[in-house]
């Protein structure tokens, strides 16, 4: 199982770093973007896209430290939290990301670029597969205990 959760954390956080960097260095493609979803809205575009591409970048740390730590055979706190809950709390803010994505592209755009509702679908199903993975682990670690 924890070959399962190394791979499709780092496969996440690899993904969404591209997204993330588009969003934080301003690519063109990425503030004609915002400067289009931002509109309905009424904020700044800038913003926008700046606070989103945190959002993701904060996601893809999250993705790649819980790879690199599902690896170790002694299970580590990370910041004194329990890897288990640490890697279960970022699969959900990396869900709750993505359907944040989802919604903005079917709510705030004229037409939905349909690769990244794909991408974000895809993080949304591995995300939720990670976070029953880590509940079955917690599970047995419970019994184990007993």
């Amino acid at each position: 199982m924890n070959k399962i959760l190394f791979v499709t954390n780092l496969l996440m956080g690899s993904v969404l770093s591209r997204f993330a960097i588009s969003k934080l260095t301003g690519w063109e493609i990425s503030v004609k973007a915002f400067i289009e979803m931002a509109e309905p809205l009424g904020i700044d575009p800038t913003f926008f896209r700046v606070s989103t591409g945190v959002f993701i970048s904060v996601a893809v740390l999250g993705y790649l430290a819980t790879a690199i730590f599902s690896l170790t055979k002694n299970k580590p706190s990370i910041f004194n939290i329990p890897f288990t809950k640490w890697a279960t709390l970022t699969n959900l803010f990396g869900l709750l990301t993505m359907l944040g994505a989802l919604t903005a592209e079917f709510s705030l755009r004229v037409n939905p670029k349909w690769m990244l509702v794909y991408i974000a679908i895809g993080i949304v199903v591995l995300s939720t597969t990670n976070i029953f993975i880590l509940n079955k682990q917690k599970q047995i670690t419970k019994n184990e205990a007993l």
